[in-house]
């Protein structure tokens, strides 16, 4: 029988060295993400939850405390072997969508199915990917003939092509509109549906925290809130 946590989060301290001295970006957290759920991670600007998303994707170390990931801890693992789970097993899905410009919308999605090594035929597979957020009529357009929320539908479905086990997603609504957002948003809770992904955004918009099945508030690097 699956863990029910597909992450857990013990003690996990961040310390970054500086002119000023140093800072805590992370003053020991402790959590656990759900495997195929929708969890947020709240917080204002500053408030250390890209850094604990960046640790938990296997991006950065923390300073101190352990991330059991899909039961294994990355925390000690050599940087070749994070890097194959970051290959293999994540998706990521950033504010700034990232799109090669002079790739179409397919040709994009298909570009991450080469990165990811994936044997599958890839065209089938992107289009597929496309179909899943609802842009396959637009899967020969450039980046610059698609709308902001269109852009990241497609670094969506360019994240979800390799099929991954967990996608994290920094601010993916954070530079479009509240109903562009919402659809978004809606778009990762079909994923997890259709796909059995396990996805964890953050996000400062307090619109969007009924949504998330967990939900987690960071404030000054520790954790003042968190419900599953």
């Amino acid at each position: 029988m699956m863990n029910e946590s597909f992450i857990s989060i013990q003690g996990v301290k961040r310390c970054f060295h500086t002119a000023a001295g140093d800072f805590w970006a992370l003053k020991g957290i402790d959590a656990e993400i759900p495997r195929g759920k929708l969890t947020i991670l709240k917080g204002r600007s500053g408030s250390g939850k890209t850094t604990l998303l960046n640790i938990i994707g296997a991006l950065d170390k923390p300073t101190n405390g352990n991330v059991i990931f899909d039961g294994r801890n990355i925390v000690h693992m050599t940087e070749h072997r994070r890097a194959k789970i970051r290959r293999k097993d994540i998706g990521f899905v950033f504010q700034s969508v990232a799109l090669i410009p002079m790739m179409n919308a397919q040709e994009n999605v298909e570009y991450a199915l080469r990165m990811a090594r994936s044997r599958e035929k890839r065209s089938d597979r992107a289009l597929e990917c496309l179909k899943m957020v609802g842009l396959a009529a637009r899967a020969h357009h450039m980046p610059q003939e698609l709308s902001g929320g269109e852009q990241q539908r497609v670094a969506i479905a360019r994240a979800i092509a390799h099929r991954p086990k967990i996608i994290f997603a920094d601010e993916p609504t954070g530079e479009l509109d509240t109903m562009t957002g919402l659809q978004v948003v809606k778009i990762f809770k079909d994923l997890i549906a259709q796909e059995g992904v396990t996805i964890v955004m953050t996000t400062h918009d307090t619109g969007l925290m009924e949504i998330g099945d967990a939900v987690y508030e960071l404030e000054d690097g520790e954790l003042i809130h968190g419900s599953k």
